[in-house]
Formats: C-alpha cells, sequence, structure tokens
C-alpha cells in the first residue's frame, strides 16, 4: 500500500506533495443515506420536468443521472470519509489556492438502480493535474472517482473534477469582458451551427416525432437515439420571467429580463428578452425570434416582443 503522504513536507515541490494523494481513498465503504426510493425520483423527475414513464409505477427504475445523488452525505456528511481528501484541499489551501469551483462530472452508467436496491460506494482521489491558469486563476484541477455499487455489483461510476485556484488579480482599466462562449460538444453543435446561420433548429425523434429542446443524444419520451431537425418558426410566448439584477456579471448590465419562452411547436428555451423595459415583460407576451451578435462574433437567439418586431418591420 502507497505510504500516506507527510502532511507537513518541506515546501520545495508542491506538485510533487500534490500528486503524491493520488490513488488515496476520499471515501471508504459510504453507505447511502436512503435506499433507491420513489418519492425522491419523483422530486427528481418533476424538477428536470421528465414525464417519462419509466421511472413510475410497478417496475420502475431510477434516472440514470441521479447517480450521485444516492451517495450524497447531506450536512453530516459519511462515516466513511477518509482524511486524505481535506488533507489534500489544506494543502492546495496553504499554496494560495483557497477559492473553488466545480468544473464538470463524468457518469456510467452499468445497470440500473430500481426502488429498494440500498447502494455502497467507494470515492478515490483519481488525479490532481499540473498547475493551470484560467481566466479565473492559476491553480489544480482535482479529479475524484466514485465507484457505486448493488451488494458486490458495480452499477456506476461518479468521476466529479474541481479546480482549486489561487483567484486571478482583477485590473481596473481592463476592457469590457467578453460575453461567455456557450460549451460546444457532438450533442449539441449541430443547434449552434444553426444559429450562427440565423436558424432555431428543434430536434425531432424519428421514432415518435416528439420535438425536444434542449438537444439531448436520445428521446426523454420513448428512448429513441435517432432524430432530425425541425426549423422554428420563431413565434413564441413569454412562459415565465425573472429579472436579473443581482450578482451583477460581467458583460452584463443588470437589470434584464430572461425568459422562459415556449415556442409555437411546443417546446420551452431559456433567453434575453430584449428591446422591452424589463418591467414590462408579462406572462403571455407574445415575443418573436431575433439574432444578435455580441463581442464581435458570438451570435446568440433571443426575444423581443412581437409588436415590437412587426412595428419595425412595417417600417423597413
Amino acid at each position: 500500500m502507497t505510504p500516506r503522504p507527510d502532511p507537513h513536507p518541506p515546501a520545495d515541490n508542491l506538485l510533487t506533495r500534490l500528486k503524491a494523494y493520488e490513488g488515496h481513498p476520499a471515501a471508504v465503504d459510504g453507505v447511502g443515506k436512503d435506499p433507491v426510493n420513489l418519492p425522491m425520483i419523483r422530486h427528481w423527475c418533476e424538477a428536470l420536468g421528465d414525464a417519462n414513464p419509466v421511472y413510475t409505477g410497478p417496475g420502475a427504475v431510477a434516472p440514470p443521472t441521479m447517480l450521485q445523488a444516492w451517495t450524497m452525505g447531506g450536512l453530516t456528511g459519511h462515516a466513511g470519509r477518509s482524511s486524505a481528501y481535506d488533507e489534500l484541499l489544506a494543502l492546495l489551501d496553504e499554496s494560495g489556492c483557497t477559492s473553488v469551483v466545480a468544473t464538470d462530472c463524468e457518469q456510467e452508467y452499468l445497470q440500473p438502480l430500481r426502488p429498494g436496491d440500498r447502494i455502497t460506494f467507494d470515492t478515490v482521489i483519481e488525479s490532481v493535474s499540473d498547475r493551470k491558469t484560467t481566466k479565473l486563476g492559476t491553480g489544480h484541477f482535482v479529479t475524484t472517482r466514485t465507484d457505486v455499487r448493488v451488494g458486490e455489483t458495480l452499477v456506476g461510476t461518479h468521476r466529479f473534477r474541481i479546480l482549486k485556484y489561487a483567484p486571478a488579480q482583477r485590473k481596473k482599466t481592463s476592457p469590457r469582458p467578453q460575453r461567455p462562449r456557450p460549451v460546444v460538444n457532438r450533442d449539441n453543435a449541430g443547434f449552434w451551427e444553426g444559429v450562427e446561420q440565423h436558424r432555431l433548429l428543434l430536434q425531432r425523434c424519428t421514432s415518435c416525432a416528439t420535438l425536444r429542446f434542449p438537444w439531448l443524444p436520445g428521446c426523454a419520451h420513448c428512448g429513441g437515439p435517432d432524430w432530425d431537425t425541425v426549423e422554428a418558426s420563431g413565434e413564441g410566448t413569454v412562459y415565465s420571467y425573472v429579472v436579473m439584477h443581482h450578482p451583477p456579471f460581467p458583460a452584463f448590465d443588470p437589470p434584464y429580463a430572461v425568459g422562459l419562452v415556449e415556442l409555437a411547436e411546443g417546446v420551452r428555451m431559456i433567453s434575453n428578452v430584449v428591446g422591452t423595459p424589463y418591467d414590462k415583460v408579462r406572462i403571455g407576451m407574445p415575443v418573436r425570434l431575433d439574432f444578435r451578435t455580441y463581442d464581435g462574433d458570438l451570435t446568440l437567439p433571443v426575444f423581443r416582443a412581437a409588436e415590437e418586431a412587426a412595428a419595425e418591420e412595417a417600417a423597413v
């Protein structure tokens, strides 16, 4: 067994000290605080708007993406927590990396979980990156891997990655920050290609013809993996909205309205409602799709009041 790193080693090689924690446990013989159960599944599905019948009634299974939820320890934590992970974070704190942000997670599903299953899990510190510089600051990515089991059977694996960093110094005279760029991946690349062409493309399941947005790798209605696209008409109504006052994110000028728009095709999407004072946006207000360019190269779909859009078109 690899010896536990000295918690107070000489401060001459931080990376070596950090990497010495790789392979050490962060949790051992953890036990889910509750068995897999229908009430938690119902809450999860209601929050996500997922009405797939496979998650209800006799023979129900848990949504695969709930994998991490069954391992959460709440405010009191788990008895099997190892001190190695806390020591690693403390070492990063001592090096000046006092801030933390969750960056991403990866899950692998090997077997469905069903109500009544009791899960156990082990978590290991899988990797600590070299020192990296990001817009947030400079620090290290720490990845943990959690293996989830029912009995002796491995049912899934969850990798969780954080960045522990020293915040970058902000220059008071720095130029206006740019808007955050969307994360484009293999599942949504087609949507953003359409936006570049000023087209709002919706996915349509080729098995059951259900439209879906945002883009997903499979149909939530029937589970079919194959799809094509339909171009939205651009007509819609404000289903709900919020007015952002605080916190003031860089590149945005609060207050501004963020709407949940129900498209004429029946799906909903979130975007800014522009051209109308934030305090005049109302639920049920007809809106029309528009495309705006920010920072010279970022095209985004937004919505304007339909009346304003019609008046502007009539004036041209």
